[in-house]
């Protein structure tokens, strides 16, 4: 139980889903784990759930003056950071295809799902590069390979998401930061937001025929394969994708 031991970790959008399964993992393996979320209720329970090995920030991943905040106060308290989990974001209303989006909801979809990632990096890596080196996950999604009409918003950020980290990856490499940035793209995962896309069990059902595997996924799927990005057993690793997704993406 230390495979991420004695590491400082920030993970946005741990009060619930994936973000908070992934929390406690890597609390479970050894790591200080800084919750952050804009819902208070849901990240002072993720905390609860952790104990000793973790605390809460009330943050927007899109707003500038939180991250600063944020990574000034790590600085204060932690006096380092090790990993950065850029988990935060929404899906927006289902079905939302391109014809019938407001420019509102777009958006507000690409700021908290891409400019929030892109505030995490910007504002992350150089405190990752004082502490010694690090690794960023950003989450992006199965999304990110392929269209998708009823989320057209959501598509577009997340595909945004999978190429910025390849910026990130090599910029930090040629720059000798010793700082490595992958992106984690879940296929269907049973969370408040995977649900919002099967409004009922036809629904439902119908999705669940449509992954090879034969089974959604859970939080701790993709928590798994976050908790190896962030440990030291994946340090030849950056600028990649590790797709968790029943073999959706193989079809």
């Amino acid at each position: 139980m230390s495979r991420v031991a004695g590491k400082v970790v920030l993970v946005t959008g741990a009060g619930s889903g994936i973000g908070r399964a992934t929390a406690k993992l890597l609390a479970a393996e050894g790591a200080t784990v800084i919750v952050t979320d804009v819902n208070r209720p849901g990240g002072m329970e993720t905390v609860q759930q952790i104990g000793g090995r973790a605390r809460f920030e009330e943050q927007d991943t899109s707003k500038e003056a939180d991250w600063k905040r944020i990574i000034d106060d790590i600085l204060a308290r932690e006096g380092r950071l090790n990993g950065l989990v850029n988990n935060a974001g929404i899906a927006g209303p289902f079905p939302s295809t391109f014809e019938s989006e407001t420019v509102e909801q777009w958006q507000r979809i690409l700021a908290i799902n891409v400019q929030g990632v892109f505030l995490g990096c910007k504002h992350g890596v150089p405190v990752m590069r004082q502490s010694g080196g690090g690794s960023i996950v950003n989450l992006s999604s199965l999304a990110a390979f392929l269209g998708t009409p009823d989320l057209s918003a959501y598509g577009a950020s997340k595909g945004a998401v999978r190429q910025f980290t390849k910026t990130v990856a090599i910029d930090c490499a040629r720059k000798g930061y010793k700082v490595r940035c992958n992106s984690v793209h879940p296929g269907v995962i049973l969370t408040p937001m995977g649900a919002g896309i099967m409004p009922n069990d036809k629904a439902k059902e119908r999705v669940r025929r449509s992954i090879p595997i034969g089974d959604f996924g859970a939080p701790e799927d993709i928590a798994y394969g976050i908790l190896y990005l962030i440990s030291d057993e994946s340090r030849f690793i950056t600028g990649t994708e590790l797709v968790i997704d029943g073999g959706m993406n193989a079809i």
